[in-house]
């Protein structure tokens, strides 16, 4: 058993001060108030963390190797087609050793922001010129090797990808994403194996990558209840050629297939119809945002706060990695809110930690993860409140959301283990020499 002693902990109920929690097993058993042990019980031996603590968070989407182009995409002009090009580069120099490499120090970049879950949204399936590998699941393996080595929990959404769009056979790096037919990407996905700390999931990359007579590939894992993802109207371009092809949006065709409901998440959810907002709501499926990405990319700002009013949960991914800061992208949600809406005040600190928190852990699968409270999966993220960013701010929900950022995390655990102890520098090399690899 491992016992802490919270200074400030964010629990369901709120913020409350000095917390014991005990854990065995990879999970909470106990969770109280230190003036509420029995008289003359001892927490001697127990580890003290000062700060405010918070329930593990959820990226709840994840392309790892789109880290190597951070620092190399946002120069000059350009659209999102033309960034698109630059993530090709990259994908066209990967290996399953390579990318092992930069998926274990960018998931340990994650576990310093504060995740504890990743949902790895991964098409990089095979060789360059699109011949399977010995093992023909040897990419998803070193993802799934990565986030095991370190400590972060994985959701691998292995994607189906056979068209470049609407119809068009893939050409160049895009031949590595393809299995050919939806037969053969189901054979595939077959033999990848899970455990209790990696689901297996699936995805559709989109419906200009996936023909309509082949979404019905997916129904079988959504009606199974298995996590599945697939990216929605991130662009008017793919909106007005859904339209062109099939006379309706992607969300209506989606809804068509079967394929919207409570364990489907929309990545980006931009460009959507009020007709889309219904449809997405009525079905419980949740959208997952990236505003970090999303206004990198100069994608738009979506309708976050109109999705959850028609019952659609959000949740908050960090994509490309241009920014890989659970708190930032929390604080981003709101800020994109507020100028799309010129107001102020859409998104409550505990609805947007709610979000990146409980309601992330739950699409992917995991959804006896983000809370502070007995039974549940023990994660702790400790923020550093005597920061320039954070001292004076209250310590509490709002501290997390409008103040910090990653650097202030000082301490992690995930499923009772410890995976982050505060060394920032750390990463940072372990990042440099797997981007180096890379690029020399």
């Amino acid at each position: 058993m491992t016992t802490y002693l919270l200074e400030r902990a964010l629990l369901p109920d709120g913020v409350a001060d000095d917390v014991v929690v005990e854990i065995e097993g990879g999970r909470f058993t106990r969770v109280t108030a230190l003036s509420a042990l029995p008289r003359g019980e001892s927490i001697n031996g127990s580890t003290q963390l000062a700060g405010l603590t918070l329930p593990g968070l959820a990226n709840t989407h994840s392309h790892a190797f789109h880290r190597a182009l951070r620092g190399r995409t946002q120069t000059g002009r350009g659209t999102f087609w033309t960034w698109r090009e630059q993530m090709y580069a990259v994908a066209e120099r990967l290996d399953p050793d390579t990318y092992y490499a930069l998926a274990r120090a960018t998931y340990a970049e994650m576990v310093a922001a504060g995740y504890t879950s990743v949902g790895e949204f991964h098409y990089l399936h095979h060789q360059p010129d699109g011949t399977p590998y010995a093992d023909p699941n040897a990419m998803g393996h070193a993802l799934l090797a990565a986030a095991r080595d370190t400590g972060i929990r994985i959701t691998l959404l292995d994607t189906l990808y056979l068209s470049s769009g609407f119809g068009a056979a893939p050409e160049g790096v895009q031949r590595r994403f393809t299995d050919g037919t939806a037969e053969a990407w189901q054979a595939r996905v077959a033999d990848l194996r899970g455990d209790d700390h990696a689901v297996i999931g699936v995805a559709a990359h989109s419906v200009r990558a996936v023909p309509a007579v082949a979404l019905s590939a997916l129904r079988p894992h959504a009606e199974a209840g298995c996590p599945v993802h697939v990216h929605l109207s991130e662009q008017v371009k793919e909106n007005d050629d859904c339209l062109a092809a099939y006379g309706v949006t992607p969300t209506r065709l989606l809804a068509d297939h079967g394929l919207l409901g409570p364990t489907t998440s929309a990545v980006h959810a931009t460009h959507l119809t009020s007709d889309d907002i219904r449809l997405l709501g009525e079905s419980r499926t949740c959208a997952s945002f990236c505003p970090t990405t999303e206004r990198d990319l100069g994608d738009g700002i979506g309708p976050s706060r109109a999705l959850l009013e028609a019952g659609a949960p959000l949740t908050l991914g960090s994509d490309s990695h241009a920014v890989i800061d659970a708190f930032e992208e929390m604080r981003a949600l709101e800020m994109d809110e507020r100028l799309a809406q010129q107001a102020r005040g859409h998104w409550s600190a505990r609805e947007l930690l709610d979000a990146a928190g409980a309601v992330g852990q739950r699409s992917l699968g995991f959804a006896d993860a983000g809370a502070i409270a007995v039974g549940q999966r023990a994660d702790l993220v400790t923020l550093d409140t005597t920061s320039a960013r954070t001292a004076g701010t209250g310590a509490d929900a709002h501290t997390a959301v409008f103040a910090a950022s990653s650097a202030d995390v000082r301490h992690v655990v995930a499923d009772g283990r410890v995976v982050f102890e505060g060394d920032h520098g750390a990463v940072g090399r372990a990042l440099a020499a797997a981007t180096e690899r890379i690029w020399s």
